[in-house]
């Protein structure tokens, strides 16, 4: 299966385009599974170091993340990028240690944890099948969103250091609406031809779930986490 699709003479472009959506969607449920296991294992790990260095911690993090981001984008149209994709898909189950041991510390935090991911999956769902039956163009958003997204990681770096809760809760709620703003987006991108490999649309609309899984998260902690 080549990640990268292209035209062929009996092919049309339709055909193209719902065989990358088709191919995204089979490898974002595959990279569930080492996401999972990463998550597993951050649950067992002592993650003190970033609690007392957290700018240094998502500094580090961010200098990490984009480094893999690079290898899979240089590998993209080869079985590397498959293998680097998952592998980076583990890594951020991994990261997800952190914010889970934070909300088991609550009695309903396993709770908290399945309405996270409830609410995500209801948010990935319907939008994606807007933006899927619809066929409406959203790229207008990418300059938009790109802005936000800027945004939202100074804010986020800023916070890091001055700790104020209410700015965290708002952060959260920014970066619900950004990201799913970007499903839109990257779903629309394959819709419309602008993104022709799935290994890369995958990791795209990856990172997008993971960030409000996250924030979604962080905000049924603060708002309704039971720590008796």
């Amino acid at each position: 299966m080549q990640p990268e699709i292209h035209l062929s003479s009996t092919g049309s472009l339709a055909e193209v385009q719902n065989k990358v959506l088709r191919n995204t969607y089979m490898m974002l449920a595959l990279t569930m599974i080492p996401t999972i296991i990463g998550a597993y294992m951050g649950m067992s790990i002592n993650f003190s170091f970033m609690a007392q260095h957290p700018i240094l911690s998502m500094l580090g993090m961010l200098a990490v993340m984009f480094g893999v981001f690079m290898g899979i984008a240089a590998n993209r149209n080869n079985a590397l990028g498959v293998v680097l994709l998952l592998a980076a898909t583990g890594l951020f189950g991994l990261m997800l240690g952190p914010v889970l041991q934070a909300a088991l510390h609550f009695s309903n935090g396993a709770q908290l944890i399945a309405m996270a991911a409830g609410g995500t999956g209801a948010i990935f769902f319907t939008l994606a099948t807007i933006a899927t039956v619809t066929k409406k163009d959203f790229s207008f958003m990418g300059k938009f969103l790109f802005v936000g997204l800027i945004m939202l990681v100074l804010a986020s770096l800023a916070n890091a250091f001055f700790h104020i809760p209410v700015a965290s809760l708002a952060i959260s709620a920014i970066a619900i609406m950004l990201f799913s703003g970007y499903i839109l987006y990257d779903i629309s991108q394959i819709i419309h031809g602008g993104e022709t490999n799935y290994v890369m649309a995958t990791l795209a609309i990856y990172l997008d779930i993971y960030n409000i899984f996250v924030n979604l998260l962080n905000l049924l902690m603060a708002l309704a986490g039971n720590r008796d």
